[in-house]
């Protein structure tokens, strides 16, 4: 759960980042296929490729091309029709997509019935803190989000019942992880990037290499190792702190309004959902 959480901050800060220095002024699947290919690069001389079997090759590959190379693409773009709160609140869904994909798709028993009260509270809560009314664009914006919702926590399901326990075992095949997001992202480049809207300025590389290194190298190699130390039921509530810690960095570094006793009641609801999914005996 610790790493849950230190990630969680690093994701925080990187969404104020994207909203503010890159949505705009790069084209997104070239943000997109840049970061990638960075956490490849950082990731490569862990990987043990003659150790991989085929198949395990081909699904880190397939992981890692829906769970953050199709997730970005469309996450990216929605930034094009919502500020970065927005986003935030319609990422309130995804609790509920990890338990849905890992009950009725993953998994031959019904999830307890804890975990999908879990789930909803945190939906609860996140929405609490994030409620507010909405532009014309919100349709637009919504649906992409919802897509990237499904692609990440499609993922992280798959990850978690991948069979690499152990942190060295883990680390040594994460590179094609992040192979398989590098290729989807990058065919997205060749077929509909705007060419005119590259990097231009020292800000946007070093933006671009902080996310590629920072994280996404290190950010998701950690939260994929902690989302195998947790329930199911843990790690789909976690992905909704990101909302009240979306909003504190909006507040602190961007000196942005936050809506404090909504940031309360939401937040402990919040971690009301995780603390109700704590494993009773063994862990899930």
């Amino acid at each position: 759960m610790p790493l849950l959480i230190l990630v969680t901050l690093v994701w925080a800060f990187s969404f104020s980042l994207i909203g503010e220095f890159l949505a705009a002024q790069v084209d997104a699947y070239i943000a997109v296929f840049i970061r990638m290919l960075l956490a490849f690069v950082a990731l490569s001389p862990f990987l043990r490729i003659r150790q991989t079997s085929k198949p395990m090759r081909f699904y880190m590959m397939a992981i890692g091309g829906v769970q953050i190379g199709l997730m970005y693409i469309l996450l990216y773009h929605a930034f094009l029709f919502l500020n970065v709160a927005e986003v935030l609140l319609f990422t309130i869904f995804t609790p509920l997509y990890i338990a849905l994909i890992d009950e009725r798709l993953l998994n031959n028993k019904q999830l307890p019935s804890r975990w999908w009260l879990a789930a909803t509270l945190s939906v609860l809560g996140a929405g609490i803190i994030r409620y507010k009314g909405i532009d014309s664009q919100f349709l637009t914006g919504f649906l992409l989000i919802q897509g990237a919702n499904l692609c990440f926590a499609a993922g992280q399901v798959a990850y978690k019942r991948l069979q690499l326990h152990t942190a060295k075992a883990q680390v040594e095949h994460y590179a094609l992880f992040f192979l398989g997001a590098a290729l989807v992202s990058g065919l997205g480049m060749l077929f509909f990037a705007d060419f005119t809207r590259l990097p231009s300025s020292s800000t946007h590389w070093a933006v671009l290499i902080w996310l590629g290194l920072g994280a996404s190298g290190g950010g998701y190699l950690l939260w994929s190792m902690a989302s195998k130390q947790v329930n199911i039921g843990q790690l789909a509530t976690m992905n909704n702190a990101l909302v009240p810690a979306g909003l504190l960095v909006n507040f602190l570094i961007w000196g942005q309004n936050v809506p404090w006793g909504q940031l309360w009641v939401g937040g402990l609801i919040i971690l009301y959902a995780v603390w109700l999914c704590r494993p009773k005996s063994q862990p899930y």
